[in-house]
């Protein structure tokens, strides 16, 4: 008999909360939304197809060792899962996260901040045998390369305003995002150094 570890179950559930989320905009034929589920549903299931085909090359594998680790994947799933149900709220209409309840955003940047730390801290970490990079080392590399990404979101963001009519963010908001996002880190800093999880940092 396969034992289903707590991580699995939760994968799981995050992917049927994303299909939820596809059914949902395929319900209303909300084009943005079935576009954003799919792609999201698809993502959900490419670290199955690393993790059971594919050996990458040594000079890769610290690069995609995320994908590798189901704990990871766990909190991956769970901020896309919620992302997902915030921008359509499952079987309705309703979105908070651009329309009707637009401060929703600071719960997926708190969780985007906690997911994208925890992957770039992980594969500095696996890259810290080969270039000696110390413990401490790897969580401020960590942070300012999350904060390199979370700049670039923006200006990103800010940039493509212009094309989506009901989206308007000022500069307050943008500034609120970036707290959000390293609030988020923080918490994953908080887990890796007390619960040793997702993974461990010497």
């Amino acid at each position: 008999m396969i034992r289903i570890t707590r991580e699995r179950r939760i994968i799981n559930i995050g992917r049927f909360m994303v299909l939820i989320g596809l059914l949902s905009g395929l319900m209303y034929m909300r084009i943005d939304h079935i576009y954003r589920s799919g792609v999201a549903l698809i993502g959900l299931f490419i670290p199955d197809i690393f993790q059971r085909k594919l050996n990458p090359p040594e000079k890769l594998k610290p690069f995609l060792s995320p994908l590798y680790n189901d704990r990871i994947i766990a909190i991956l799933a769970v901020f896309i899962a919620i992302h997902v149900s915030l921008v359509n709220v499952p079987f309705t209409t309703i979105d908070l996260f651009h329309k009707e309840w637009t401060d929703a955003d600071m719960i997926s940047h708190f969780l985007g901040g906690l997911t994208v730390w925890v992957m770039v801290a992980h594969v500095l970490k696996e890259l810290s045998g080969k270039y000696s990079i110390t413990s401490k080392q790897v969580v401020v590399y960590s942070f300012l390369i999350l904060f390199m990404l979370s700049v670039g979101w923006e200006i990103a963001e800010k940039l493509s305003e212009s094309e989506i009519s009901f989206i308007h963010e000022t500069f307050g908001n943008k500034f609120r995002d970036l707290v959000m996002n390293t609030l988020g880190a923080l918490s994953g800093l908080w887990l890796v150094k007390t619960k040793k999880y997702p993974f461990e940092l010497n």
